[in-house]
C-alpha cells in the first residue's frame, strides 16, 4: 500500500481571517483568526499527514497562530516575509490577494523546505494550554460584555465593567505569555539562527532580543541604540563638560548584550580588536564594552535586515 504524499501548508494570515493552501493538492480553505476558526484549522491538519506549516512573521497577528499549531505538534516554521516576496519573485508569481499569497507560501514550504526543530512534549502542552486559556477568556469577556448590555441597575452594571477590565488586563498578560513564548521557541528558528551566527550570541541572549525588541532588523542603527539604552547621552550642566553617559531603554536587552559583548571581546577577533584600539586609547574599560554593544547590536540589526549570517570577515 502506497504511504499518502506529504503535505505542505502555507498560510497567510490577517487581521480576521487566515488563507491556508496545501501542496501538492491544490485545496485552499480560509478559517476565521479566533477561536473556533484554530479549532477547526488544527483539526483539519492534524487529520492530514503534514510534513510542514509555514507562516510569515507580519504584524503580530501570527503569533497565536503559531502557538495553537505548536501546541498540536505540527511541524512549524515562521519564516522573514522577505524570503517569500523573493521567492515568489523568482518564480514569476506577481500577483498579489491573500490566497495566492497562501499558495506561494506553500510552495516555498515545498520547494525551500526551511529546516524545522520539533518542540519537545513540555512546550507543546504549554503552548496548547495558553492557547486554550485564551480561547477562555475570550469567551468570558463575549459573556460579560452581552450581560453588561443588558444591565438596567446601575451598579451591576459598574461591577460588570470593572470585570470586564480585569479580563481584558488578563488576556492582554496571556498575549505577551504567548508571544515571548513562541517567538523563543525552535518555530521562531529563522530569526534565531540568524542571530546565533555571530560569536558571542546564544540561546538566551537570541530570545531576549527576539521577545523583547521585535524592531530589531527594520530600525536604523541609532534609532535602535536609543531604543536599548546604549546611546551616549549629554550631561553638560554647570562645570561638567562633555560627559557622555547611557540610560533608559530596555533593561532586558542591555543586560543580555553586556554578557554578550564580553564574551564577543574574548572569543570574536572583530569585536577583540575593536575593543582593544578603543581601550589603547585611554577610553575606560567600560566605555569600550558599551561601544562593543553598540556595534554588537549594529551587526544583529544588519543581519536580520538583509536576512544573511554573520561572515567573520564582515
Amino acid at each position: 500500500m502506497d504511504e499518502p504524499l506529504a503535505v505542505f501548508v502555507g498560510i497567510d494570515v490577517s487581521k480576521d481571517r487566515l488563507d491556508v493552501h496545501l501542496r501538492p493538492s491544490g485545496e485552499a480553505f480560509f478559517v476565521s483568526r479566533d477561536g473556533k476558526g484554530l479549532d477547526e484549522l488544527v483539526a483539519r491538519l492534524a487529520a492530514l499527514p503534514v510534513a510542514l506549516v509555514v507562516l510569515e512573521a507580519t504584524g503580530g497577528f501570527e503569533v497565536t497562530v503559531a502557538a495553537a499549531l505548536a501546541g498540536a505538534g505540527l511541524p512549524l516554521c515562521v519564516v522573514n516575509p522577505r524570503q517569500i516576496r523573493d521567492f515568489a519573485r523568482a518564480t514569476g508569481r506577481l500577483a498579489k490577494t491573500d490566497a495566492l499569497d497562501a499558495e506561494a507560501i506553500a510552495l516555498f514550504a515545498e520547494r525551500i523546505r526551511p529546516e524545522v526543530r520539533s518542540l519537545p512534549g513540555p512546550e507543546i502542552a504549554h503552548f496548547a494550554e495558553l492557547v486554550a486559556r485564551r480561547r477562555q477568556i475570550v469567551e468570558m469577556i463575549g459573556m460579560e460584555a452581552n450581560r453588561r448590555r443588558r444591565a438596567a441597575d446601575k451598579r451591576l452594571a459598574k461591577k460588570l465593567d470593572r470585570h470586564i477590565a480585569f479580563l481584558a488586563k488578563e488576556l492582554a498578560e496571556l498575549d505577551r505569555d504567548i508571544g515571548d513564548g513562541i517567538k523563543g521557541s525552535p518555530v521562531w528558528r529563522e530569526k534565531e539562527a540568524l542571530l546565533k551566527s555571530v560569536p558571542g550570541i546564544g540561546d538566551v541572549t537570541a530570545r531576549t532580543l527576539i521577545a523583547e525588541i521585535p524592531e530589531l532588523g527594520s530600525i536604523g542603527r541609532q534609532q535602535l541604540a536609543a531604543l536599548v539604552g546604549v546611546a551616549p547621552i549629554n550631561r553638560d550642566s554647570g562645570l561638567m563638560r562633555g560627559r557622555r553617559t547611557i540610560a533608559g531603554g530596555r533593561t532586558a536587552v542591555r543586560n543580555v548584550l553586556y554578557m554578550a559583548a564580553l564574551v564577543a571581546i574574548r572569543h570574536n577577533p572583530i569585536f577583540k580588536r575593536f575593543y582593544d584600539r578603543l581601550t589603547e586609547r585611554g577610553r575606560p574599560k567600560k566605555v569600550a564594552i558599551v561601544a562593543v554593544m553598540r556595534k554588537l547590536l549594529t551587526v544583529l540589526n544588519a543581519i536580520l535586515r538583509d536576512q544573511k549570517p554573520w561572515q567573520q570577515n564582515a
